[in-house]
């Protein structure tokens, strides 16, 4: 939901328009959050008449040339988003500012349209094909690499034997401590 409703944003317009205060004193007499919106407001309005107050409910399609010169044109110029937005026809600066974002960071290519919906799913002639890794070699069973098999399994079992005493000691020797430290902060306060 927009935090302005139309009929809210033509008012205190109207009241610019008319004379009745500049930005700072609209803006504390509506208690507006910033003296940017009523300027904004008031820019939109004189560019698009009533238009430019309404929130735009339609999603315009630009081309990829169009974002391009826009974004060009403010990289050249020392226009505002604002000013930029006026002069070509767009009633949503923060737009323009998308725009010029993601070319800063991702190129020209990042103007260009992007695919909507969903991605296909896979083909179901790729599920029936057999896997590459099934067809690659037949699993070796020969005795001398079921051996080495072997040992490599009761190399991991030591090991993890060995971490797990480790580790049961160490919660063993913290259980102490905090048993130690318990009875010393029991004995200094029966001291005092």
């Amino acid at each position: 939901m927009a935090k302005y409703s139309y009929e809210f944003k033509m008012k205190v317009v109207q009241a610019y328009m008319n004379g009745e205060g500049g930005y700072d004193y609209l803006t504390q007499k509506y208690k507006l959050s910033s003296r940017n919106s009523l300027m904004m407001w008031v820019k939109a309005y004189k560019e698009f008449g009533n238009d430019g107050l309404m929130r735009s409910r339609k999603n315009n399609d630009y081309s990829f040339q169009f974002k391009l010169s826009v974004v060009e044109l403010y990289l050249s110029s020392e226009v505002s988003y604002q000013e930029l937005a006026l002069s070509q026809g767009i009633n949503n600066p923060s737009l323009i500012t998308r725009w010029v974002n993601d070319f800063r960071i991702a190129g020209p290519d990042a103007l260009r349209p992007k695919k909507k919906g969903r991605k296909k799913t896979l083909d179901i002639m790729e599920f029936k094909k057999p896997s590459k890794y099934a067809e690659e070699k037949p699993v070796d069973t020969s005795a001398e690499h079921v051996k080495e098999l072997e040992d490599e399994l009761l190399k991991l079992r030591i090991e993890n034997a060995y971490l797990k005493e480790l580790r049961r000691l160490r919660l063993e020797e913290e259980a102490l401590q905090k048993k130690q430290r318990e009875l010393s902060t029991v004995s200094e306060d029966s001291s005092n």
